[in-house]
């Protein structure tokens, strides 16, 4: 099965799959603290209006390139070449059985030049509505094998975007957990950003352990 084709109702039907209403992991990322600087703050601002004026024209390529792309670059996700941010990077897995492969929009995962143990599944929507396919269950497919390859110790996380609408997905086990949706063009900016911040330390702090 190719990622691009898998949808949430297909995922929970193969592996048993159990949505709940709210995952201790999730709510923590969620409710994670992250410090943002004045300079930070006015640079949100500055990508919040651009987004304002052109994310209903936008195809897929330029909400990436006048967006999303610089969020991320304002998180920061290389570390140390200890784990980057990749875009669109093929890999694949075997779970119960079903191979699972494809090509998400990005990933944070160790490496340096490529990608090794992806934590982190990003796809993304140039539509608001109607747009092809299933973002959640793409994100979803990808997470999973992201555990099968993480040999299920840790939990895996995700998200995916439709225009201005964020949503963050957590999975651990068989279990997993959407956030409600956060708007890039309202004060959620600063939420979705603290919240791409704390996922950064996360990692750091999964990465150093496996180090030690």
């Amino acid at each position: 099965m190719l990622f691009k084709d898998c949808t949430l109702v297909q995922l929970d039907e193969l592996f048993n799959l159990n949505p709940v209403n709210q995952l201790p992991v999730l709510e923590a990322w969620l409710q994670g603290k992250s410090d943002i600087s004045e300079q930070e703050r006015n640079y949100l601002l500055f990508l919040q209006i651009i987004l304002r004026d052109n994310v209903d024209n936008w195809n897929e390529y330029e909400l990436v390139m006048h967006f999303i792309g610089p969020l991320f670059t304002l998180v920061n996700f290389h570390y140390q070449h200890q784990f980057s941010l990749f875009g669109e990077r093929f890999f694949e897995g075997i779970v119960s059985g079903i191979e699972l492969s494809g090509k998400p929009d990005g990933m944070v995962a160790t490496g340096y030049r490529q990608p090794k143990k992806p934590y982190f599944c990003f796809q993304e929507y140039k539509k608001e509505t109607d747009p092809t396919g299933d973002p959640a269950g793409q994100a979803m497919a990808a997470m999973l094998v992201a555990q099968e390859i993480n040999e299920g110790k840790f939990p895996i996380y995700g998200c995916y975007v439709r225009g201005r609408y964020w949503r963050f997905m957590a999975l651990q086990g068989q279990e997993y957990a959407l956030s409600d949706s956060y708007t890039a063009t309202r004060e959620d900016i600063f939420d979705i950003f603290r919240i791409l911040k704390v996922l950064k330390q996360i990692i750091i702090e999964r990465v150093t352990q496996n180090t030690l």
